[in-house]
């Protein structure tokens, strides 16, 4: 009799979660200040493999990794020299194809930051288009003749400081530039270049990427008329964009950026994105007078980009009650379809230990309540590498800077350094444990002191109560995908609802160090929750909170 060979019944693998960015805790990596792993001084991609089990035990569900793409480092890898490799100083891409690999294994999905508004003047696709008038890339950059006088074109001014026009001698003309003379601008208005950086795109998305940052999301477009931006009312500029002592600020930014003929390509880039399993993008939206009326167009329905984040929180301005009510209110009301992703530090600002907490009674008791605040809203998080440590904004000497934006406005405007100094993990080593070697930007002392291993198994640690906040956060499916509903609230006290189907979550918080209350509507009573860390109590239909302190609980 002939033996059959045995069939082995193979489950079908579940369906990939498309949805997985929506309400998702997504980690930001600055490559250069994460963990250095060969001892150069700079972070790189195999320092970040090493600390991912941390990300992973924090309770973050992506990682956001800031551009680690062949550049010549005019802004540190935001001026992109070949979008399709990694720099040396980084790794190769089989350090990046290891990266992935780890971290789908720990549960982490992996976005990258896209900057497809500009390149380095050193990209090959720029020498070509400077070449001549009639290269075949001749019109790939925005290029534009000067006026009768040979000034600029136009009154568009840079981010990074005086004209957004740079003129080249080779074609005799100018070409924009938003940020950097270094950082020219590519021209969307040619079908052509839309084609290239969707194929860039497509070769990340061939490498595993699980999802996107897009750099400057709303510069991709200029006005062909290159007509110029009216000035800006005095009682209207703020510096939500740029700081405050930039006349950037004076113009209203009609034509140079957040033009309309953006909306089609970025239902080009999601078509292609949806080729793939569960793809998700996050545009960075840089605009101080419409910002949430364009996170509004731009995650409109379903065939933009999954989601946005403007600089609501991210400006000097402390946050409030009545600010966070305002913010989450009129999103609500101007994007009723679209979502956002909130964060209150990046790499681009001063960090919120210092923007908001450097004046509080108790900083670390404000750091918790704001953190699990910023966790609990509508909308997805970003969370900065070493916010969840208490990290300041660092104090730097002029002569340390590496910043080009800092050096063009110190002292009035330090630049970005402050927040980019180095990860710290050893509060015994005099590099905090980033590096055995000098490393690129300095490690403050009064970090060493806030280190992972100093904080790790404090159960009163910032660092613990982040852990312990995810996981209580994770527990509950409102907190990711619910809707959100403001109670009435005074003074420092911020109240609202997160309802997902049959599950309503009340959500309290005090910002201020005054002890507070907060009335639940006539008739209603709420059981409290656990495992969040708080000591805030209810009886009846009254909340009380402590100093810095919050509730959380359900509506019996």
């Amino acid at each position: 009799m002939q033996a059959t060979a045995s069939r082995r019944f193979e489950a079908p693998l579940p369906a990939p979660d498309k949805d997985w960015w929506r309400g998702a805790v997504i980690y930001q990596i600055y490559p250069r200040s994460y963990q250095d792993s060969n001892g150069d001084g700079i972070g790189d991609l195999k320092g970040i493999i090493a600390r991912l089990p941390y990300i992973a035990g924090l309770g973050a569900d992506a990682i956001w990794i800031s551009p680690f793409f062949k550049s010549p480092m005019k802004d540190f890898g935001y001026d992109v020299s070949d979008y399709c490799d990694v720099d040396p100083m980084f790794g190769t891409l089989a350090d990046f194809e290891a990266l992935i690999a780890e971290a789908h294994r720990l549960g982490l999905k992996v976005m990258i930051d896209e900057v497809l508004s500009h390149t380095a003047d050193v990209h090959p696709w720029f020498q070509e288009s400077r070449s001549s008038r009639t290269n075949p890339k001749a019109d790939w950059y925005v290029w534009a003749d000067a006026r009768s006088d040979g000034t600029p074109p136009n009154n568009w001014l840079s981010i990074f400081g005086g004209s957004a026009w740079q003129w080249d001698t080779r074609r005799q003309q100018y070409y924009l530039h938003n940020f950097l003379a270094e950082q020219p601008d590519l021209n969307f208005h040619n079908r052509e270049v839309q084609d290239a950086l969707l194929d860039v795109t497509r070769f990340w998305l061939e490498r595993g990427v699980d999802g996107f940052r897009l750099d400057t999301i709303n510069f991709y477009f200029h006005s062909q008329g290159l007509e110029n931006n009216p000035p800006l009312p005095v009682e209207e500029r703020n510096d939500q964009t740029a700081p405050a002592v930039n006349p950037y600020n004076y113009q209203d930014h009609l034509y140079d950026k957040s033009r309309p003929e953006n909306l089609h390509f970025l239902e080009r880039f999601r078509a292609l994105l949806d080729e793939y399993p569960a793809v998700a993008a996050v545009g960075e939206v840089g605009d101080s007078q419409r910002g949430l009326e364009v996170v509004a167009a731009y995650t409109a329905g379903e065939n933009r980009v999954h989601m946005c984040y403007a600089f609501d929180f991210l400006a000097p301005e402390k946050i409030s009650a009545a600010k966070v009510r305002g913010v989450l209110e009129n999103f609500g009301q101007v994007a009723s379809d679209g979502w956002s992703c909130w964060a209150f530090s990046n790499h681009d600002v001063m960090r919120h230990a210092s923007r908001w907490g450097a004046g509080e009674a108790d900083r670390l008791a404000y750091l918790k309540v704001i953190s699990a605040l910023l966790m609990s809203l509508r909308g997805s998080v970003c969370i900065y590498q070493g916010e969840e440590l208490g990290l300041g904004e660092a104090d730097l000497a002029f002569e340390d800077l590496q910043d080009p934006y800092g050096i063009r406005f110190w002292p009035e405007f330090k630049g970005r350094d402050g927040c980019r100094t180095p990860m710290v993990w050893d509060g015994k080593s005099r590099n905090g444990g980033f590096s055995s070697a000098k490393p690129w930007l300095p490690v403050p002392q009064e970090h060493l002191p806030l280190a992972v291993d100093m904080q790790q198994g404090d159960e009163n640690s910032l660092l613990e109560h982040y852990r312990r906040f995810l996981a209580f956060r994770r527990s509950y499916p409102a907190f990711a995908k619910g809707d959100i509903a403001f109670l009435a609230g005074e003074g420092d006290v911020v109240a609202f609802t997160r309802r997902e189907g049959n599950e309503q979550i009340v959500c309290a918080f005090n910002l201020g160090s005054a002890p507070a209350s907060v009335d639940l509507e006539a008739g209603r009573t709420a059981q409290s929750l656990s495992g969040h860390g708080f000591s805030g109590t209810v009886a009846g239909s009254k909340i009380k909170l402590g100093s810095y302190g919050a509730w959380f609980g359900r509506f019996a």
